[in-house]
This record gives C-alpha cells, sequence and structure tokens, in this order.
C-alpha cells in the first residue's frame, strides 16, 4: 500500500517534469539550429509573457472569484522597476526581476487594502482607475520613467536576452513553468484550498472561520506578484517600455487569454494565451481587417463553448501519459494477436 502511494506520488512528480523539460528544451535545440526562425521564437516567447499575465488575471479572477480590470497597471509596475533597478541601482538581471515581482506585490497590497471590500463592478471600475493612475504617473515622471517617450533597457544582461532567441524562451518559459508549478502546488494546501472556498460561497467560508478578506488579499498579492515577475520579464525581452503598458486595452487582452482558456484553468489560460498569440500574428496579412476576423473567432468560440477551451478542468499529463501507454499496450496486444493467428 505505501509503496504504492510512492510509486503514484512519484509518477505525479516525473510525468509532468518530463513534459515541462521537453516543452522547454525541445523549441530551445529546433531555434537553436534554426528549424524555428527568429521571427517564430519571438512570437512564441511573448505567448510565454502573455501565459504569465493570464496566469495573475486568472488568479484573480477565476480562483479568487474578483474582477480587476488592473493587472496590466502591475505589469507596468513590474518592468519600470526591473529597469530602474538594473540601470541605476546596478543589480543584476536576475535579482531585478525578482525584486520588481515583490514590489509589484507591495503595489498589490497597497491597492487591494482599501479595495478588496468592494466587489463585482465597483471592484473592476477601481482597479481601471488603478490602472490609469499608473500610466498617467509614467507620463509625467519623465526623471524616472522617460516620460511618453519610454526607457529603454542598455544593460549587457537585458540586451544579451533580446537578441538571443534561445536564451529568451528558456529563461521566459522556464519562468513559466516555475510559475504554474509553484501555483498548483499552493492551490493544493490549506490556503489555497481557502481561497477557492471564499471563492464558492463567501458566506459559507465566513461561517467556517476563514477570513473572507484575508484569503482574498493573499490571492490579490500573489496575482500582483505574478504580474510584476510578468512585466520584468517583457521589458528585457522587448527592450524598451512605454506607459502604455498599463493600458486598459491590455488588460483586457489578459482578460480575454484567461475566459477563453476557462475561468480557473491555469492550463487552459496558457494554451489560449499560446493560440491567440500566433493566431494575432498569422492574421496579420489582413492588415485592419484583422481587427474584425480576430473578434468574430472569439464570439464563435463563446458562442458554442462558452466556459472556455478547458473550463473550470486542468489538463493533466499523468492522465494523457496513461492514456498514450494504454494506446501502446493495446497496440502491441493486437499486433501479436494478428501474428499469432497468421502462424496459425
Amino acid at each position: 500500500m505505501i509503496m504504492a502511494q510512492g510509486v503514484r506520488s512519484f509518477k505525479n512528480t516525473a510525468v509532468p517534469a518530463a513534459f515541462a523539460l521537453f516543452f522547454l528544451l525541445l523549441p530551445t535545440v529546433l531555434i537553436h539550429f534554426s528549424v524555428i526562425d527568429a521571427y517564430t521564437a519571438q512570437i512564441i516567447t511573448l505567448g510565454g509573457i502573455n501565459a504569465v499575465m493570464a496566469l495573475s488575471v486568472n488568479i484573480v479572477c477565476g480562483i479568487t472569484g474578483q474582477l480587476s480590470l488592473g493587472q496590466a497597471g502591475f505589469m507596468a509596475i513590474g518592468a519600470y522597476s526591473a529597469i530602474i533597478l538594473t540601470e541605476t541601482a546596478g543589480f543584476p538581471l536576475p535579482l531585478a526581476i525578482l525584486a520588481a515581482g515583490f514590489i509589484t506585490a507591495f503595489a498589490g497590497f497597497l491597492i487591494g487594502f482599501p479595495t478588496l471590500k468592494l466587489t463585482g463592478d465597483y471592484l473592476a471600475i477601481v482597479t481601471l482607475g488603478f490602472g490609469e493612475i499608473i500610466r498617467v504617473f509614467l507620463i509625467n515622471f519623465k526623471q524616472i520613467t522617460g516620460g511618453a517617450n519610454g526607457k529603454r533597457f542598455t544593460a549587457p544582461a537585458a540586451v544579451l536576452l533580446s537578441l538571443s532567441p534561445e536564451l529568451s524562451w528558456l529563461v521566459i518559459i522556464g519562468s513559466l513553468i516555475l510559475i504554474i508549478a509553484l501555483v498548483q502546488n499552493f492551490l493544493r494546501s490549506t490556503y489555497g484550498r481557502a481561497i477557492l472556498a471564499v471563492r464558492e460561497d463567501e458566506i459559507a467560508a465566513s461561517s467556517s472561520g476563514i477570513g473572507v478578506f484575508r484569503y482574498k488579499m493573499i490571492g490579490f498579492v500573489i496575482a500582483s506578484f505574478i504580474a510584476g515577475i510578468g512585466g520584468a520579464l517583457y521589458a528585457p525581452f522587448i527592450g524598451f517600455i512605454k506607459p502604455d503598458l498599463a493600458s486598459f486595452n491590455r488588460s483586457i487582452d489578459y482578460l480575454i487569454f484567461v475566459v477563453l482558456g476557462g475561468m480557473g484553468s491555469l492550463t487552459g489560460s496558457v494554451i489560449a494565451s499560446f493560440v491567440l498569440t500566433f493566431l494575432q500574428e498569422f492574421l496579420r496579412f489582413l492588415k485592419d481587417f484583422r481587427l474584425l476576423i480576430y473578434p468574430l473567432i472569439l464570439i464563435f468560440v463563446m458562442l458554442f463553448r462558452p466556459q472556455g477551451l478547458l473550463g473550470m478542468k486542468e489538463l493533466s499529463f499523468v492522465a494523457l501519459w496513461d492514456k498514450v501507454r494504454l494506446m501502446m499496450r493495446s497496440g502491441l496486444k493486437k499486433r501479436a494477436k494478428k501474428e499469432a493467428s497468421d502462424g496459425q
């Protein structure tokens, strides 16, 4: 019994880890040998950053059950923090990215403390206003942020990250995989289950002794941290940022990724982020008509699959592996039977 549980636990860890290494290393090799060209590599890597931001939105909207329209503002805080810490304070880039996440988490705490007592449309309006405040702040504080003209990343590590498709893929997708693993483990903890209980029924959760405001705050701060990491990865990858990074339209884009992938589904949000990022570039040949075709596709999906691609379910690599093994076994059995019948 104990041995069976140990084997099951090992499989539940080893199989997802093997799939993660496969998705991380195979494209790196293909990019290195130019099987995937630099332009395509940039698009799929940008999809990784969008996936990080979609995870941030999903934690607030899908897992915590709150409607936030200000995640792009947190992304902008993370991006500008990474540049300022690297260019002005002389931080190494990895440390600056991590510090930018904590700075953004602190900003999320300051915003969430007075606003998370609100719900629904009221919270959405407040977070929308926060995003606009951040954008106006970045435009007007020219000495620090560069104003409307933006700010360029000139640190050697950032330049290397923006010019090396293989390194960009490894760093950004590696960060995405790590964030997914940490968030999934968090959701299985007592804190994560308490947040899910608050999402399902605040009154019942409060009656059970769960601090509703406390766990809303925890979810909001974690989402802010992830958004800050997304912005801090975006800045060196692109090499140049502007205050438009905090715009309302960008927040809506990330919300679309979550709605299409499935509210509450981490893997659904990631898949939708890559699909929609690539779709936007694929439709570029349509020029202005792209603005018509893209919404039509979204409307079509929402009409026939309103719960999103995965709904509230997660893509299980362990279940996928078991299905593959079962298909292989059945195929081998059929082949053995056929050979036996031919031999007779």
